[in-house]
């Protein structure tokens, strides 16, 4: 038991780093074909299912001409409280 526990976890952590990724990615310039492309698209189709799941509830702030996104704030959120709830058993 303690070893699907500990792999459950692990799966939250990752998909967490996935999203802070693709965070870190959507700020960077970048072109197609490159590697830091092809690692963003990775990220996106990896994430933007459970990111849309936030999106559809939470408003895009506007900031002028910019806007800002929630969804990855509250994606985080869950899956760090849920990771937290697996510890804890």
């Amino acid at each position: 038991m303690a070893l699907i526990l500990t792999l459950i976890e692990t799966a939250l952590s990752v998909y967490t780093f996935m999203i802070l990724g693709r965070i870190v990615l959507s700020w960077v310039p970048l072109r197609s074909g490159t590697l830091p492309y092809r690692v963003y698209v990775v990220l996106y189709d990896a994430t933007e299912p459970y990111l849309r799941l936030f999106r559809s509830w939470l408003p895009v702030v506007r900031m002028g001409n910019a806007a800002l996104d929630l969804s990855p704030i509250a994606g985080v959120a869950v899956l760090v409280l849920a990771a937290r709830i697996v510890a804890a058993l």
